[in-house]
């Protein structure tokens, strides 16, 4: 029996590849439990087009993250909070950054991405690392400013 692995198989193999396999082992096990599929020209065909859409899908999302790369590091995003008498009333943290970049930019980052060692809590240009996904990563220069 010919089967197609829809995941990895320990002792058998990795998700994508055709086994043969005992018709036992093929039927009550792999298939039953999801693992497999059996091998046939329309199955075959249908994963190799899900894989192909899934590969179009995956460099379109590295494609806007490169643009957000790019918009990120020609910028210097401007947060505005009151001012103290000494720096600022409150602090920047990573959530606000987060809100800002959408409502300035409309970049949506989750906020645990913005890697921000402690707060902010000066004015003046602060520098952060953002992990966009896929290994891209930003450096966003924010201007604090008391108002």
């Amino acid at each position: 029996m010919r089967v197609l692995l829809i995941k990895d198989v320990k002792s058998l193999g990795k998700a994508g590849e055709i086994k043969d396999v005992k018709d036992g082992y093929g039927q009550n096990f792999l298939i039953k439990k999801g693992l497999a599929k059996l091998a046939t020209p329309q199955v075959i065909k249908e994963f190799e087009e899900q894989k192909a859409q899934e590969a179009a899908k995956l460099k379109a999302e590295i494609e806007r993250f490169n643009q957000y790369k790019e918009q990120i590091e020609a910028n210097t995003l401007r947060v505005e909070r009151e001012q103290a008498p000494v720096g600022i009333k409150g602090s920047v943290t990573n959530r606000n950054i987060a809100d800002e970049l959408k409502t300035q930019w409309n970049i949506d980052i989750d906020h645990k991405n913005i890697n921000l060692k402690k707060a902010i809590k000066a004015e003046g240009l602060h520098e952060i690392d953002i992990k966009l996904g896929h290994g891209i990563h930003a450096n966003l220069k924010i201007e604090v400013v008391g108002v």
